[in-house]
């Protein structure tokens, strides 16, 4: 695997800010991903799906929220949090300018990437990448945190597992319909909002990755062409 390039960034009202890129020799879209609530962009997850993206052509700019960076436990205010995803973008236009852009997240990190676009701050970015939107809190159903995409003017790819409990699929299958032709969503049988599958699948959480990533990038050709 491509070995990661350590950089920072700065993110305006915070200090600087870690990320590392992962760029594939055959790269064909960089996507700046960030991570969910709990764990930074060194989790496995993070790290595996960063890997598996890579066999598909996608480089990735991961990278750190303020919050995470400083070892505390509560996430930074919404607008804290949006302005990260802002400068993380600007940032990997500036070390890929030859890759067309994708942006996204892990739970979290996907909601503030939606918050972001919706305020306009994502210029130049060509789609958004949600692994595990989280459309309500765990089982307390409600779809308030979906309001904005409305506001999204470029296509959107939803990953959803059956079993997460931070998104129920009877509730975001006709907020995808609604937004039309602008959003994509892949459901992924048996997977939680970790994207861990029950054994009776006969399916390993390295499926899952490997599912994810290529659901991205065939998404990412897709668009592409329009």
């Amino acid at each position: 695997m491509t070995a990661p390039e350590q950089l920072q960034f700065r993110v305006e009202g915070a200090t600087n800010v870690s990320a590392l890129l992962v760029r594939p020799k055959n790269a064909r879209w960089l996507l700046a991903l960030a991570h969910g609530a709990g764990a930074g962009m060194n989790h496995p997850f993070m790290e595996n799906l960063t890997n598996e993206l890579s066999t598909v052509a996608i480089a990735t700019f991961r990278y750190q929220f303020p919050y995470m960076e400083q070892h505390r436990r509560v996430p930074d205010p919404p607008a804290m949090l949006t302005a990260t995803v802002a400068a993380a973008v600007q940032t990997a236009k500036t070390v890929a300018p030859d890759l067309p852009l994708l942006a996204g997240g892990k739970s979290m990190g996907g909601r503030m990437t939606s918050q972001a676009a919706a305020q306009n701050l994502l210029s130049g970015v060509r789609g958004l990448v949600f692994f595990g939107f989280p459309l309500h809190p765990p089982n307390r159903p409600g779809t308030k945190r979906a309001e904005h995409l409305a506001k999204v003017a470029i296509p959107m790819l939803f990953l959803q597992g059956t079993r997460d409990t931070f998104s129920h699929l009877k509730l975001l299958r006709p907020i995808c319909a609604k937004l039309s032709d602008r959003a994509i969503l892949h459901i992924i049988e048996s997977a939680d909002h970790s994207f861990h599958v029950l054994k009776s699948s006969k399916r390993s959480d390295a499926d899952v990755l490997r599912e994810l990533a290529k659901t991205t990038a065939s998404w990412a050709e897709a668009i592409g062409k329009k």
